[in-house]
């Protein structure tokens, strides 16, 4: 059981400290809703993303920008699962060298 965390329960090893979520001993954390196949995951093992859309169309707003007016957009959150994320190249599998807090 080299690499495994050990968490006082000798039936099944733990395989990540953390359980692969964020936000340490909080509980339970509510969920959110995969922005790509509508997989309800928990909000704090979720990728989240921040997607900015204009109101104004690109060609209209280089004009506009170039005039000095400013355009305001609207930003909205998409929360991704694991493997979605993946799937989407929104996240990349990195070697065991390269991942935060390995000692190799």
């Amino acid at each position: 059981m080299l690499g495994y965390y050990y968490d006082g329960d000798l039936s099944v090893p733990k395989k990540r400290k953390s359980g692969g979520r964020s936000g340490g001993k909080r509980g339970r954390s509510k969920l959110v809703q995969c922005h790509s196949c509508g997989q309800l995951v928990a909000q704090d093992k979720a990728k989240k993303f921040t997607v900015y859309t204009s109101a104004v169309d690109y060609r209209l707003a280089k004009e506009l920008r170039d005039e000095g007016a400013i355009i305001p957009r609207v930003s909205k959150i998409a929360y991704y699962c694991v493997s979605c994320a993946i799937h989407r190249h929104r996240i990349h599998i990195r070697k065991k060298t390269d991942r935060k807090g390995k000692e190799r």
